[in-house]
This record gives structure tokens, sequence and C-alpha cells, in this order.
């Protein structure tokens, strides 16, 4: 995927320090903006939903931790 883009949440002070977000018709991946030669998670479209409803019910987990939501 080449198409990445950084949250929408990402101010000026954090702007370097956020989780970027590629889709296509198929699939969402995510990957963390200071490392994106890394590995990414990459979801079945209809699963990142449930992704992002996790993190939102669990602040202060990590990405890694809804690596399961991957479908």
């Amino acid at each position: 995927m080449d198409n990445w883009r950084k949250s929408s949440y990402s101010g000026p002070d954090d702007g370097n320090e956020c989780v970027e977000i590629a889709n296509s018709p198929a699939l969402i991946a995510v990957r963390d903006s200071k490392t994106p030669a890394r590995a990414t998670l990459t979801f079945p479209t209809g699963a990142f939903t449930l992704f992002i409803e996790a993190l939102k019910d669990a602040p202060y987990s990590t990405v890694t931790d809804f690596a399961r939501f991957r479908g």
C-alpha cells in the first residue's frame, strides 16, 4: 500500500509520532509513523471498525494487543 496518511488527530506538537493508515477496497493497514519500514497490521475492511472500537474501549492497550482483530 502506497497511500499512507497520518491520523487527523496528529497536531503540530506530536505530528511525527502517530499512527498512519492506508486503505484499498479490501484492506486497511495501520503502522507506526516513527518506524514505517517495520511490520504493519492489516485488516479486512469490516474488521477495522471492530479494531477501532476496541481501541476506544481500552485506551491504554497497544496496537499490537489488537492484532487478533485482523480477521
